[in-house]
């Protein structure tokens, strides 16, 4: 048991200096990867606009964040750039419309097309909850939205680390079953690990939410600036609170298996003017 623990403590720690040499060498002007597909991100140039003004910017009724481009392969054709989050029930044969400054953008979406997942919940309430349980979702999802649609002024973070280690049990956007029951897209990245691991902040940030959640369970939400959060759910333990600030690998928790699950794991959210993408997009190495 000794040896099996050290190897363990052995491993954790080169994780972390692996991750902290990842910190180190990271670009601060780096752009995460551009994928304009459904839970996807676009990246549109602001052409023309003045380098020492940062430009405003609206996608669907969201504020999108605007990054500069300096020391990215945008730098000699403008300036700035939108890192927009695109919604998974978004239709690719539609054009997509962004205002900046009050300049008109326009920019199509590819299809992509998702696996289909079928899980079955023992605990049947998870599926279809009663009255009072619906009642309480609604009033849990309101501090979320919450959450997701605050906007904080900071410098753009556009690189995580992940916030687990783990293999990836259910990637973003898959279509959902639950005993047969067909529900929402998986919105987030599924990190399995045992029961008690430690769940790492993967940039800096912000708590804005913490709580026991229905579906979601112990649940961490960080608000990095610039309509940029990230989500962290089912943990067994919480060890942050509401309005702490928090540096890249801080400890946000454990790994459990609270709220709607089939074991213990992480569900990883990223989300981008209210909208869940791809969380491997802003993840350099994985």
């Amino acid at each position: 048991m000794i040896t099996l623990l050290s190897g363990l403590r052995f491993s954790v720690k080169v994780w972390l200096l692996s991750a902290a040499a990842l910190i180190a060498t990271t670009s601060a002007a780096s752009l995460p990867e551009e994928s304009r597909t459904p839970g996807g991100i676009a990246i549109i140039p602001l052409e023309g606009t003045d380098m020492n003004k940062r430009p405003n910017a609206w996608y669907r009724s969201h504020r999108v964040m605007v990054t500069p481009t300096q020391g990215t392969y945008l730098q000699n054709k403008a300036p700035w750039a939108a890192v927009i989050g695109l919604p998974l029930n978004i239709k690719p044969a539609d054009s997509q419309h962004m205002v900046a400054n009050g300049k008109d953008y326009y920019f199509s979406v590819e299809p992509k097309e998702y696996k289909a997942q079928y899980l079955t919940i023992k605990n049947k309430k998870h599926v279809n909850p009663d009255p009072a349980q619906v009642e309480r979702w609604k009033v849990e999802k309101a501090e979320m939205t919450a959450a997701f649609t605050a906007w904080r002024d900071a410098n753009p973070i556009t690189e995580f680390i992940l916030p687990a280690k783990g293999r990836f049990s259910s990637p973003f956007g898959l279509k959902r079953f639950y005993n047969n029951q067909a529900r929402n897209p998986h919105s987030g990245l599924d990190i399995a690990a045992p029961q008690g691991d430690p769940i790492w902040a993967p940039a800096p940030g912000v708590v804005t939410a913490v709580g026991n959640y229905f579906f979601n369970g112990n649940t961490v939400i960080l608000d990095h600036g610039n309509g940029l959060t990230t989500m962290y759910c089912h943990m067994s333990k919480i060890n942050v609170k509401v309005g702490d600030k928090v540096n890249t690998l801080d400890n946000l928790g454990l790994i459990g298996k609270t709220g709607r699950v089939t074991g213990p794991h992480l569900h990883w959210s990223v989300s981008l003017n209210n909208t869940r993408v791809d969380p491997l997009l802003f993840v350099k190495e994985h």
